[in-house]
């Protein structure tokens, strides 16, 4: 693939290097659909080998979202679908392991609410600057099913078990100052400087030791492969609870912005 391949995903090249990329559905506040999702299973071999590009810097369309979940019509297309849960499987993990093998550092500029396939980049960025105005929540079990996309591999490492659980089992939303406060982002900035402060941290990697840099990156990302057997398990356990009784209840909420009442809660 080469950039111009991709229909959700916008880039601008930098002469010094810094590629920046946006997810560009601002229509659906930069919603992940079917082609989005695999869009950014690709993505990262793309700037893997592109030469040109020394940091990767991603943030959202518009000023009010990172990415704000799964599109409803294509999450509902794989409540109780044994073929649509094993392509969103084999994509989520894609996302998670693609963007641990890819050499080039990868910052997020969370400008806006982040959930879903769109949380799983943001956390994953080797570094994450977050919007104070800004707000994240893995909603999994909003809808039904495990937490399962990323969050098993990364969250613990972040801000320790303790919230890590606490967060994923509530799905409460955090803002930006409080993630930043329990260690779930690297810095949180005012709305107007997110952006501008990612492409400076950027610009500052971008003419460092790439060696020294790419190598710093590799060996501490040794963590996170320790956790890959959680990580696959989580993300089996998600699929599992899209097959079961209480994700269409779930899903059909969320659609219908009520609380859910789950057949497994009665």
């Amino acid at each position: 693939m080469n950039y111009a391949d991709f229909q959700h995903l916008a880039f601008e090249q930098r002469d010094n290097g810094v590629l920046l990329i946006t997810i560009n559905r601002p229509e659906v506040m930069n919603a992940t659909n079917a082609r989005l999702h695999w869009e950014l299973t690709k993505i990262w071999g793309v700037i893997n080998d592109d030469d040109k590009v020394k940091v990767a810097v991603v943030t959202g369309a518009g000023d009010r979202a990172f990415s704000a979940g799964g599109d409803l019509n294509w999450v509902t297309s794989m409540v109780g679908s044994s073929k649509g849960v094993g392509v969103a499987m084999r994509e989520a993990a894609d996302i998670v392991y693609n963007m641990m093998a890819c050499d080039k550092v990868v910052i997020s500029a969370i400008n806006g609410v982040a959930v879903g396939a769109g949380l799983a980049v943001a956390m994953l960025a080797d570094i994450s600057v977050m919007s104070e105005k800004a707000r994240i929540t893995d909603g999994h079990v909003k809808l039904g099913v495990a937490a399962g996309d990323h969050a098993a591999i990364i969250w613990p490492l972040l801000c320790g078990m303790a919230k890590a659980k606490y967060y994923l089992m509530t799905a409460e939303f955090i803002d930006g100052k409080e993630a930043e406060r329990i260690g779930l982002v690297s810095l949180c900035t005012p709305a107007e400087q997110t952006l501008p402060k990612a492409m400076e941290i950027a610009d500052k990697l971008a003419a460092g030791s790439q060696m020294a840099i790419r190598f710093t990156k590799k060996s501490l990302n040794g963590w996170m492969k320790l956790a890959s057997p959680i990580f696959d398990n989580s993300l089996a356990m998600e699929m599992l609870c899209f097959l079961g009784e209480d994700a269409p209840h779930g899903v059909a909420a969320v659609k219908e912005k009520r609380a859910p009442k789950f057949p497994s809660a009665s």
